[in-house]
């Protein structure tokens, strides 16, 4: 793992907006980014995931290359992006995010790769190209690669069906439920207007 700021994380974009491009499109799908947390412990950090952001919002790059396919998200890891906060270990339920839970400054940090990513990549912050792993389970971007075929019906395997996966469905513990991917967009939207990226 390597520590990178929002410039490094500008270029690496750059540099890999084509490749991205080009697998995301034989998928008739535009780039997407997915934003999870890991289930792990505060700075414990995983190579599935391009970013892993630290307690302390310090950002992290398990690759040089950000179109390495990496296996952050079922089915959906072609011409994509995945950030993860490192956090939620042994959380249960949006009421209860366990003994470490995503912390302010890790929000923040998500939210301004989202605002520098969105730029680089030419995307617009939407639920099309940035989501939770909670709404990627849920397949509410109507994206379904193949889920049904793999026993989840309608492509559904997140916190509205079986609840395998609810990375961010909340960002503090007693969010109301479903609210994660909206802070997150509404939060990189600011930054974006306000400067970053």
């Amino acid at each position: 793992m390597k520590q990178v700021i929002l410039a490094d994380i500008k270029q690496m974009a750059i540099q890999a907006k084509p490749a991205l491009l080009q697998a995301a499109q034989r998928y008739g799908w535009p780039i997407k980014v997915y934003l999870h947390w890991t289930a792990g412990h505060y700075d414990q950090y995983f190579s599935d995931y391009h970013f892993n952001i630290g307690k302390d919002g310090s950002v992290f790059v398990s690759t040089n290359d950000l179109s390495e396919k990496k296996n952050h998200t079922y089915f959906r890891n072609s011409g994509a992006v995945g950030i993860a906060a490192a956090c939620a270990y042994n959380a249960h339920s949006c009421g209860d995010l366990g003994p470490e839970p995503p912390t302010d400054v890790q929000i923040e940090a998500i939210a301004q790769i989202i605002a520098v990513l969105s730029k680089a990549l030419n995307i617009p912050i939407d639920i099309e190209h940035f989501m939770t792993h909670a709404e990627a389970a849920d397949n509410m971007d109507g994206c379904d690669p193949g889920y049904e075929e793999n026993g989840y019906p309608q492509g559904k395997y997140g916190p509205q069906n079986s609840v395998e996966r609810w990375d961010l469905w909340v960002v503090k513990a007693g969010d109301k439920p479903g609210t994660g991917g909206d802070i997150l967009r509404g939060k990189g939207i600011w930054y974006q207007q306000n400067g970053v990226g």
